[in-house]
């Protein structure tokens, strides 16, 4: 995985798209879709998806072995885990039993192999490269993030009506929105009417 390349792109289904950088892919991934009210951001909807998504950088795993249909099952279980760990450590609460457990059987799996090209300059991932692997290195990746010193800096959006989770890893520690463009900008145009309302 290269460092700093976090970052995807939503789509919201009312139109509109933004760039959303959670700072860690597992977050990234967590954002991929969901159950119940989340449902409609779903974008996992086939093995092929998921391929899709995982081969983008910065996780660029590109499979060797096409995912399942049980791989897919899989995957969206983690993320869930992923999103439900993530929102509980923003809250400072508890983290639930049940994501710990299901992070925790990821992690266990054979985690993606990193390999040296022949140049020596670039790495790739050994094959065969398979979606076990891939979900692997994302619950490792967010068992080191809930552990490690970033640990506090997962925060939700500040906005009231905006579920998404990051880790703010801007050296003050300062981030509030998901992304300026999109909750920041409504908050600061909010801010602004307020003052004009009061002023007039």
């Amino acid at each position: 995985m290269r460092a700093n390349a976090t970052g995807r792109v939503l789509h919201d289904p009312k139109g509109g798209s933004f760039r959303f950088d959670a700072g860690a892919v597992c977050l990234d991934f967590a954002h991929t879709g969901g159950e119940g009210q989340y449902a409609v951001f779903e974008t996992l909807h086939e093995p092929a998806d998921l391929s899709e998504w995982l081969a983008q950088p910065p996780l660029a795993a590109v499979m060797t072995v096409p995912v399942t249909t049980r791989e897919l099952a899989e995957a969206k279980t983690l993320r869930q885990a992923i999103w439900d760990a993530a929102h509980a450590r923003a809250a400072h609460g508890p983290l639930p039993a049940e994501a710990v457990a299901t992070i925790n059987r990821a992690a266990a799996e054979a985690p993606l192999i990193p390999e040296l090209a022949a140049d020596g300059t670039t790495a790739g991932w050994a094959p065969p490269v398979r979606a076990t692997q891939a979900l692997s290195t994302l619950a490792r990746e967010m068992i080191e993030l809930l552990s490690g010193p970033l640990s506090e800096r997962i925060r939700e959006c500040a906005s009231d009506n905006c579920p998404l989770v990051f880790v703010d890893t801007s050296r003050p520690g300062a981030r509030r929105w998901c992304a300026m463009e999109r909750c920041g900008n409504r908050h600061k145009l909010r801010a602004h009417r307020a003052r004009q309302s009061t002023d007039s």
